[in-house]
């Protein structure tokens, strides 16, 4: 699968805003988008550009797959199964993204940011209901049950994640239990529950032009 090597600051500065990642250096000062808040490149710096409604539409439809890192065809493929949902296509998409087992890893606290959480997936450390999964984008639902599996719990970089995940913000969707290396997917995640600053109306229009 195709990846982004690039800085990911460049992708922050790109948008405009901060799409946390890489973890809790995003806190810090050390993150490059609190030192250079502009696009970056030669002109980055100049007077701030005016969009068209495409290109606002756009940049929100970029941002959302930045965060969750996904390619264009699997973001489509995302919108398309959302838009044949019942209710709001937005928020239907958002919660897709929100179920892929990457995200969840690191929703659960066992990984510092998503780019991480999918290569511990990869390795295969993660299971789900006492099984194997190694596929990032597979879609958890209500009642399963994702767990670090046990040969896998002494790894520097799933403990330091916990360790640093005790400051977030619980999920009324996701019930994780640190000590147990476990979390249950209580729900479908509404958009109340997604702490993400975009409005996602702007890529339903995008699309269905």
């Amino acid at each position: 699968m195709a990846r982004y090597t690039e800085s990911k600051c460049r992708l922050c500065r790109r948008e405009g805003m901060k799409l946390m990642l890489k973890g809790e250096r995003c806190y810090t000062e050390k993150c490059a988008f609190n030192r250079r808040a502009f696009a970056p490149g030669q002109h980055g710096q100049r007077r701030a550009q005016k969009f068209s409604d495409y290109g606002v539409q756009l940049r929100e439809k970029q941002k959302v797959r930045r965060v969750y890192g996904v390619l264009e065809a699997q973001f489509r493929h995302y919108y398309e199964v959302a838009a044949r949902k019942q209710g709001v296509t937005g928020e239907a998409l958002l919660a897709l993204l929100e179920r892929r087992l990457d995200n969840v890893v690191f929703r659960a606290g066992f990984s510092i940011n998503r780019n991480q959480a999918r290569q511990i997936v990869k390795h295969g450390h993660i299971l789900v209901n006492g099984r194997k999964v190694s596929i990032p984008s597979f879609l958890v639902k209500p009642g399963d049950v994702v767990t670090v599996k046990e040969k896998s719990r002494n790894i520097a970089p799933i403990l330091k994640a916990l360790e640093v995940s005790l400051k977030r913000q619980e999920l009324g969707w996701l019930e994780v239990a640190p000590d147990k290396f476990a979390a249950t997917i209580k729900d479908v995640p509404h958009r109340s529950d997604i702490d993400l600053e975009v409005n996602e109306a702007l890529i339903v229009e995008l699309y269905s032009k």
